[in-house]
């Protein structure tokens, strides 16, 4: 086999695993690293970077691999429009440079921003319209880019436009859906709930004009009462409990997971930390319950824990999807927290609703791990 055509056996390689985290129903930011990924590994390069435009002379979305969590937060807001990017942009044509720096279009980087030499960029276009442009900087063997390697990201470009396109459709569809769901449940909270308190307040004021004239009455309506919001309760419950979070709808899983952790991570003193091996594809009522109890089980370490560690693990394996959440707190004796308000059993009940389970393991002075398994 020519060096060419293996060229474009590896170009479809990484170009599938693009398309694939489509049919996964990952975000378009998750198809966006998988992109970059997989552009840094098939040229050998140590950073790689991809960003999309929007209308205000900044980036959408701009995602990049070589750089640490640490390292970006330093290097500080999303990047503007301007210098070799902007170049780009404007005349949505492949650059490649032995020393970046000594081009006219190159400006500046933030102080925090590593240092790049050879480089090589294109753009990732649909027709006419860019998309997107892909970077790359710092090739592991010696000489630079070469010719030969910008013919293989021009290559990699066109068929990564094909996976983001895709990507904008389907999370635009999910959109659609988003609105739809949030139509009905506005429909179901005027048809039940709203029913229900204007016949509680009413029952109220009842109770109210009764208390002097008739005690007894009065308490009977009073009765009422506390049943009427009762039921005005569960029903609200139930239609949170099906309102799907718009974060997945925006981010998908392990994204909305990453970005919660993170939060959490920065307004507690414990570390907490996300890891992340590839997701299943997961049906939304899945992704829900899995959602709500990291959400559930991430509350109570933080709360309760006394931790100076959690961390969260989400994967797939023989074809179930699991979350861990584990720390490295007081911990509790399991059998007596029923009544310790812990959520253990709503946690169980999203399992068992979808086939699965949640397991609790703790002792006191060793820490707490719960996995959830459910079926995909």
């Amino acid at each position: 086999m020519s060096a060419e055509a293996g060229d474009r056996d590896a170009v479809l390689q990484a170009v599938s695993s693009a398309v694939l985290a489509v049919t996964r129903h990952l975000s378009v930011r998750e198809v966006l690293q998988v992109i970059v990924r997989s552009a840094r590994r098939l040229l050998d390069a140590r950073y790689a970077a991809l960003g999309v435009p929007d209308d205000q002379g900044a980036f959408a979305e701009f995602v990049a691999e070589g750089i640490s969590d640490e390292q970006w937060e330093a290097i500080g807001p999303m990047p503007r429009q301007h210098g070799m990017l902007g170049a780009m942009l404007r005349e949505a044509a492949p650059v490649r440079l032995p020393d970046i720096r000594r081009d006219p279009r190159f400006e500046y980087w933030p102080r925090a921003h590593p240092v790049l030499k050879d480089f090589l960029g294109v753009p990732i276009l649909d027709g006419g319209q860019v998309l997107g442009i892909i970077f790359l900087s710092d090739k592991h063997s010696p000489g630079g880019f070469t010719e030969a390697d910008e013919r293989l990201l021009t290559m990699f470009a066109a068929h990564a436009a094909i996976a983001l396109t895709n990507a904008r459709l389907y999370e635009r569809g999910r959109e659609l859906a988003l609105v739809e769901e949030r139509t009905r449940m506005a429909r179901e909270l005027h048809d039940a709930v709203t029913q229900k308190l204007f016949s509680l307040r009413l029952t109220a004021q009842a109770a109210a004009s009764l208390v002097t004239r008739d005690p007894d009455r009065a308490l009977r309506e009073l009765d009422r009462v506390e049943r009427l919001a009762g039921e005005a309760l569960a029903e609200l419950r139930a239609v949170i409990v099906e309102l799907r979070p718009a974060e997945l709808d925006r981010h998908g899983l392990a994204e909305t997971l990453r970005k919660h952790v993170r939060l959490l991570d920065r307004l507690h003193p414990a570390v907490f930390s996300f890891e992340e091996t590839p997701v299943c594809e997961l049906e939304p009522a899945v992704e829900v319950a899995v959602l709500r109890v990291a959400q559930e089980a991430l509350h109570n370490a933080s709360r309760h824990s006394g931790a100076r560690a959690v961390h969260v693990r989400l994967g797939c394996a023989g074809g179930r999807v699991v979350l861990e959440v584990g720390d490295d707190g007081v911990g509790f004796d399991v059998s007596a927290a029923a009544g310790r308000g812990l959520g253990i059993a709503s946690m169980n009940d999203r399992a068992q609703a979808l086939d699965g389970s949640v397991r609790v393991s703790s002792e006191p002075g060793r820490g707490t791990l719960i996995r959830m398994e459910v079926p995909t």
